[in-house]
């Protein structure tokens, strides 16, 4: 079972946070802090005593407007320390979901809360932190809006990503989602997780490219369905990282 920590400076709403997570049959102690300063002493009592620890914190739940410290800076800070609890960000407010997303929070819920809302954030911190003996780390993740609510897909489950000006479209096996970031951003961010330019308008997952064609000097890949140009100053890169993905 979960031990998490709310942190939200309006008393309403982290009474009512509070009455949510302790009505979860997931969740061991819910605790509260009014602030930032709050919460920091908390968790650092937290990291001392081990994730085994009595006070042990295993999810921080994190209003984002607060005086002096915001949860953005407190979520910067918790990403300096070797075992930081896991992120969810609790706000009323849409336009941070991208901070969220490079601070590797779990979740991202909009207030009012639903209790069927946060049910889910619940759901996603207990399959994390109960996947190992300890508390592991988010799979990194990207904020996209459906129907007014935030929701984070999995880097993992992006076959190809196409430009459009600033913004990006994502394409998963289950459809697309169109982000406001642009392509070279996400080029650059995800390098390391295999992903490649083939041409100025897409990126693409190497692991997810079943076929590359050569046809009359022009050159192509196949992700399932979809087939995509690659421009002639990305397909000798292209070929070459194939040849060794499949030399080993």
């Amino acid at each position: 079972m979960l031990r998490a920590l709310a942190v939200d400076d309006e008393e309403p709403a982290l009474g009512e946070l509070l009455y949510l997570l302790r009505a979860d049959p997931r969740v061991r102690t819910a605790e509260g802090a009014g602030d930032a300063t709050a919460a920091l002493r908390r968790i650092g009592r937290a990291l001392e005593s081990g994730p085994d620890g009595e006070d042990a914190v295993d999810v921080v739940f994190l209003d984002i407007h607060m005086p002096g410290l915001t949860g953005l800076d407190v979520a910067r800070l918790l990403a300096g320390f070797a075992r930081p609890p896991l992120v969810v960000f609790v706000t009323a407010h849409e336009g941070f979901a991208l901070q969220a997303f490079d601070l590797k929070a779990v979740d991202y819920v909009l207030k009012p809360v639903r209790r069927e809302r946060l049910a889910e954030a619940v759901r996603r911190v207990h399959e994390l932190v109960h996947a190992t003996a300890a508390p592991a780390a988010a799979p990194e993740q990207i904020p996209v809006e459906l129907g007014g609510v935030t929701r984070f897909v999995p880097v993992d489950d992006i076959a190809y990503v196409e430009a459009h000006g600033d913004y990006a479209r994502l394409h998963t096996d289950r459809g697309s989602h169109l982000v406001r970031i642009p392509l070279s951003a996400l080029e650059e961010r995800w390098a390391d997780r295999g992903f490649v330019r083939i041409h100025r308008s897409h990126l693409v997952a190497l692991a997810r490219i079943d076929e590359l064609r050569l046809d009359g000097g022009a050159t192509s890949v196949r992700i399932g369905d979809t087939d995509l140009a690659v421009s002639r100053r990305h397909a000798r890169q292209l070929r070459d990282l194939l040849m060794r993905r499949a030399g080993g």
